[in-house]
């Protein structure tokens, strides 16, 4: 019998890489651009090259303690650093303390005088000088076309780009090198993204007059990367990529479990409410008290001391609050309080996008336990189904590595069979579905709810009708009539008639009761004079009996008195027996 051994490979080497600090871009790049290499960051106006360019270099000063050189063609130091002081970013300080060095320089082609000996020699002395000045690690070139407009000489301009290239390769500076998008290419002149260790795209189109930013990275070598289409903005924080999922379902979860604000509704699941961290989905129809579902939870998550950060897109935060006031759910106290954050605006006001890093912005702010998004629906209309999928896949996606609880609600059509499937088809994505219709009875609506699945625990497969009252959600037990569940005033004819049904039984217990209470107590007295008679019988028969023993003693006395009589001695001169009549 031979052993399977399992051979130990060691581990592959992996390409350095320098770590961008930019949100999202360092995950889809899996660990940042290539380490003493160039990257070219090439995309048409407006896209964000050069503010791509300078948040590379801030991050790697403030995070990674990495010194850098910006040397640009096309803006003054002024100029960048008055662009970028609303991101945050400070770069006259950092200049001052050595740790960022500024270049501009200017290339005007009227002052060139082409030679076959003319060469970028000038701007190597003056890059390297730059470099060795604060010992930097990172370099940004912004843009190449600036620096090139000068070489009307195909030649010479392409063996110019191939030098500047293996300069950069061979100073080990990690290199990000801005450049415009050209017709039928990435580039204008076609070379720079064949001579690039990694070729980052940027794209920014309009699509239904809304506008998208998208990023895509079109090579990198050496190392495995996203490949997909990324959307990305640019915030007051800098720039933030929006991958499209985690690459590794890796999160932690939790065992603890949260309340659905409803005890009715906590009996139906098997552990009496959510796990913590999960992703909850309320679907149902206008009208069927999903906001109510909504806010009663927010209400339960902050009356136990956490934080809850409410997302309206249908309602005011002063509207909400009066709603549910009427319904007994209190929300402004938790306002108050602080423990409650109303964010509420329409869809429409920002894209799909912005929508997910506002809320990523304000979950690292004011750090919740949970989120409610109240309707996703809305989202439709600023983005086709597939871009809000795509959308609410990476936000229950970022929730669930932030171990937030996420409690969703969603309008469904009523019409058709398929009444249950969501138009955002991310029901298959969330860990709870609850369901909420309508059930129509005769001449009336009314409300039912049901759970749909809840991954890892048990739950209710029953339909329970509902009421929306003055304190709260309230859930009616089920009732059932001939046909099955009955609701409404169906509901409550069945309940009158179960009543009369209980009350006549009763009345014929009682009935009963008095009945047998009546024969007990005519047997009882039976009982009593059939003692009473036994009871004289027995008193004549003991009086018989004792004139009987006196009778019986009396003779005995006498016979006792006769046969001592006849044993009497004879008296003197008395003549004996059998002595007279001689």
């Amino acid at each position: 019998m031979q052993e399977n051994t399992t051979s130990q490979h060691p581990a592959l080497p992996t390409l350095p890489k320098s770590p961008t600090g930019i949100e999202g871009l360092d995950e889809i790049t899996e660990g940042g651009l290539p380490q003493g290499r160039p990257t070219l960051i090439c995309g048409s106006a407006g896209c964000g090259k050069t503010l791509l360019g300078v948040e590379f270099l801030v991050r790697g000063i403030q995070d990674y303690g990495e010194p850098g050189v910006l040397m640009a063609f096309e803006e003054t130091g002024e100029e960048l650093a008055a662009n970028v002081a609303s991101l945050g970013f400070d770069l006259k300080d950092l200049q001052e303390r050595k740790l960022l060095r500024v270049d501009h320089v200017h290339v005007d082609r009227s002052e060139i005088e082409e030679t076959g000996e003319y060469d970028l020699e000038g701007l190597f002395i003056r890059l390297g000088y730059a470099i060795d000045s604060i010992g930097a690690k990172r370099v940004v070139l912004d843009t190449i076309e600036s620096l090139f407009s000068g070489f009307p000489n195909q030649a010479v301009l392409r063996s110019e780009i191939r030098r500047l290239f293996r300069w950069l390769k061979d100073r080990g500076v990690t290199t990000v090198i801005t450049a415009e998008r050209g017709d039928g290419s990435l580039t204008r002149q076609g070379l720079e993204e064949y001579v690039s260790d990694c070729v980052i795209l940027l794209d920014n189109r309009v699509i239904d007059q809304i506008t998208t930013r998208r990023l895509r990275i079109v090579k990198y070598r050496g190392s495995t990367h996203g490949t997909n289409e990324y959307p990305y903005l640019i915030t007051a924080d800098g720039i933030s990529v929006l991958p499209v999922t985690s690459l590794k379902l890796e999160h932690t979860v939790s065992s603890n479990i949260v309340s659905t604000g409803i005890p009715a509704l906590d009996d139906m699941f098997g552990l009496r409410g959510f796990y913590q961290g999960s992703s909850v989905l309320v679907t149902g129809t206008a009208g069927t008290a999903k906001t109510t579902l909504a806010a009663a939870f927010a209400d339960k998550i902050c009356a136990e001391g956490q934080r809850c950060l409410f997302f309206a897109f249908e309602e005011s935060p002063m509207q909400l609050t009066r709603n549910m006031a009427s319904v007994g759910i209190d929300l402004q106290r938790h306002v108050t309080s602080g423990l409650l954050r109303i964010e509420a605006s329409r869809p429409t006001l920002n894209g799909l996008e912005q929508h997910l890093v506002t809320l990523h912005r304000l979950v690292k702010e004011f750090q919740p336990d949970a989120v409610v998004i109240d309707p996703i629906t809305n989202l439709i209309t600023v983005g086709n189904i597939s871009e809000v999928r795509s959308m609410l896949t990476r936000l229950i996606d970022f929730l669930k590595v932030s171990n937030i609880t996420a409690f969703f609600t969603a309008l469904i059509s009523g019409r058709g069979q398929q009444q249950e499937m969501t138009d955002e088809g991310v029901s298959s994505l969330v860990d709870t579905w609850i369901s909420v219709r309508d059930l129509e009875g005769i001449g009336e609506r009314n409300r039912g709810l049901s759970i749909l699945k809840s991954r890892g625990m048990a739950h209710s497969n029953q339909v329970r009708e509902f009421i929306v009252t003055s304190h709260g959600i309230e859930l009616l037990d089920v009732v059932l009539g001939p046909t099955g569940i009955v609701t409404g005033a169906s509901r409550l004819a069945q309940q009158l008639e179960e009543h009369a049904q209980a009350l006549a039984t009763q009345q014929e217990t009682e009935r009963r009761d008095r009945e047998l209470e009546r024969r007990r107590r005519v047997l009882e007295a039976n009982i009593a004079n059939l003692r009473t008679e036994f009871e004289s019988v027995e008193e004549e028969l003991r009086q018989m009996t004792s004139d009987e023993q006196t009778r019986q003693q009396a003779l005995a006395t006498g016979k006792q008195r006769m046969a001592a009589a006849h044993h009497l001695p004879a008296t003197p001169g008395a003549p004996a027996t059998g002595e007279s009549g001689q």
